[in-house]
């Protein structure tokens, strides 16, 4: 069964850019639960959360709730399944090559010309740690960028586009026939 889609994802980042709309962390944890516990309710055993939006992570909302519920709930974040730079010459972080490209191939009519965008340089963080990726801190993107665009968009084309969804789309599907033949009771060796 293929549930309905939640539109909205954690953008405390975006919250001074006009019409950003926020789900926080909590609100996205009892959205969570009231599903998993009325499917558990209904006697399914395995929720996969397919996560379209990098401001996610589910990972501890997961951890919380799984002790809770019959249920065995795992998530996938779409765009890390396969590796960008393997189909990108720099897939950038947000409405970069790999994003724009993405777009090009689904939805080429919500693009504006690339002429028009920005060549997507980032303002780093002065502490070491935060600019090398090894620490983390949520960004604001009005101060990191002029457009929200990190990553240059400029070698972005709708064939590398689609071939990477392609090689998404079936890392994705192999995937749900795995879990789909596994007993939630033994997904260990």
């Amino acid at each position: 069964m293929v549930l309905p889609t939640v539109p909205f994802g954690v953008n405390t980042g975006q919250l001074d850019l006009k019409l950003a709309i926020n789900m926080n962390p909590s609100t996205q944890a009892a959205v969570l639960s009231d599903i998993a516990s009325a499917l558990a309710g209904q006697g399914l055993r395995k929720l996969l959360i397919l996560n379209g939006h990098g401001g996610n992570d589910f990972r501890q909302m997961i951890r919380e709730l799984q002790p809770r519920v019959d249920l065995f709930i795992c998530v996938i974040n779409w765009w890390t399944c396969v590796k960008g730079a393997d189909y990108f010459d720099e897939p950038g972080d947000h409405a970069g090559e790999m994003e724009t490209s993405i777009m090009m191939s689904l939805e080429p009519d919500l693009l504006r010309p690339l002429s028009e965008a920005g060549a997507g340089k980032a303002r780093k963080f002065r502490v070491a740690g935060l600019r090398d990726g090894w620490a983390w801190a949520p960004r604001q993107w009005s101060k990191v960028t002029a457009d929200t665009g990190t990553g240059n968009p400029a070698a972005s084309t709708p064939e590398k586009g689609e071939k990477f969804l392609r090689a998404v789309t079936e890392r994705i599907a192999g995937f749900l026939v795995e879990l789909a033949a596994a007993d939630p009771k033994e997904m260990h060796e």
